[in-house]
C-alpha cells in the first residue's frame, strides 16, 4: 500500500451478497479517487465475528465506520475529499 493513498477496511463475509455488492461499488469509485480497499473475512477471527456479526458489510477508515450494510457514497467521497 501507498503511504499516500488512504486505507478503507471492509468487514465482511466471503457468503455475503451485500458485501460483494459494497466492493463492487467501492471499485467503482476507485477510478475517480485513488485508495486502497483491505478486505477482512470477519468469520477468520472470533472477535471480529463477536464485534461486526449480524452488521456486515462494514466500512472503516481510521477506526471509525462510514458505513454499513450498503455503501454510504456521501460519507465515503466526504473522507475521501480530506486527501486532495
Amino acid at each position: 500500500m501507498s503511504q499516500d493513498k488512504p486505507l478503507l477496511t471492509l468487514y465482511g463475509r466471503t457468503y455475503c451478497h451485500l458485501c460483494d455488492d459494497m466492493l463492487a461499488a467501492l471499485e467503482a469509485l476507485r477510478g475517480q479517487h485513488g485508495f486502497e480497499v483491505r478486505v477482512v473475512d470477519v468469520d477468520a477471527d472470533p472477535v471480529l465475528e463477536a464485534r461486526y456479526d449480524e452488521w456486515v458489510p462494514v466500512l472503516e477508515a481510521e477506526g471509525r465506520e462510514l458505513c454499513h450494510y450498503f455503501l454510504d457514497e456521501a460519507k465515503v467521497r466526504e473522507y475521501l475529499a480530506a486527501f486532495r
